[in-house]
């Protein structure tokens, strides 16, 4: 469930008391943008790598964006404080505000700010255990994924698509390579090194994304940020997913057909460790 108080525009207060304008353009056109940050020990992880990002999309869609850093950390601390010890995740979600509804830029606008923490779930053992499926279908998004921006419904049919096939991720590709999940990011394994598709704007720039390649290169693993084909994808020893609430899950099958030997492979387990153990030290 949702924190008992949530941030809107400046006040703190129940989530059924939150209300927006039926004008806002979020609501009419999508036209805005957001950030999921997890905390753990009541610590976000990486809140200035997930500022630099939210930084990144306002400019992109050209928002002012309407807090400091100092700000955005102090709104974070008293919702994290509200919610309860356990591990959390803060949904962060700015739009251009209320005007008339006009494909253009309005003249001023107050962006609208809604910030809400919910109790972060763990992964079922059993994915971790066994991994999970997935399936490949063609990118159909824009031109400009690397902006956080809260018009997701391609993202949506797509999982959906993948829901559809008993599948937990779409993978998606376009121009024959792999881009990113439907809400993740892709790693693969090869002759022990792992390769993901580097950063653009045919893809998010994930945080946990990030932080794994950081990882990898710090432990002196093989890690290589290149173009990976749909052919070399559907080959791989190992298939991980990465995102900020499901961290890093191994593939075990896709299109219904094995990965490597189907079960997690020992390159994830090494990372997956490597990655709790970075975890563990937000807690002390």
């Amino acid at each position: 469930m949702t924190s008992k108080l949530v941030y809107l525009n400046g006040d703190y207060l129940p989530i059924n008391k939150a209300k927006i304008s039926v004008l806002d353009r979020g609501f009419i056109f999508g036209d805005g943008v957001y950030e999921v940050i997890p905390a753990y020990g009541a610590k976000a992880l990486r809140f200035e790598h997930h500022m630099q990002r939210l930084q990144n999309s306002l400019d992109a869609v050209r928002i002012t964006n309407p807090l400091t850093n100092a700000q955005w950390q102090e709104v974070l601390d008293k919702l994290i404080s509200e919610t309860g010890p356990e591990d959390q995740y803060l949904y962060l979600h700015i739009t251009r505000g209320v005007a008339s509804r006009d494909h253009r830029f309005p003249d001023e606008t107050k962006p609208t700010v809604f910030v809400m923490s919910s109790v972060l779930q763990p992964v079922e053992p059993a994915l971790l255990e066994k991994g999970i499926s997935a399936v490949t279908l063609d990118d159909i998004r824009w031109q400009h994924c690397n902006i956080k921006a809260i018009a997701l419904l391609p993202n949506i049919l797509l999982r959906q698509q993948a829901v559809d096939q008993d599948a937990m991720e779409a993978i998606l590709i376009r121009d024959g390579d792999i881009t990113e999940g439907a809400a993740s990011n892709v790693f693969i394994v090869n002759d022990g090194v792992i390769k993901t598709p580097p950063k653009g704007k045919k893809l998010l720039p994930g945080i946990t994304r990030d932080l794994v390649v950081e990882l990898a290169k710090t432990h002196n693993m093989p890690v290589e940020e290149v173009a990976i084909t749909e052919k070399e994808f559907l080959a791989a020893d190992e298939v991980w997913l990465t995102s900020s609430t499901k961290e890093i899950l191994p593939v075990t099958r896709i299109n219904e057909q094995q990965v490597g030997n189907g079960k997690p492979g020992a390159v994830w387990r090494d990372v997956y460790e490597k990655y709790q153990d970075y975890k563990e030290t937000l807690r002390q």
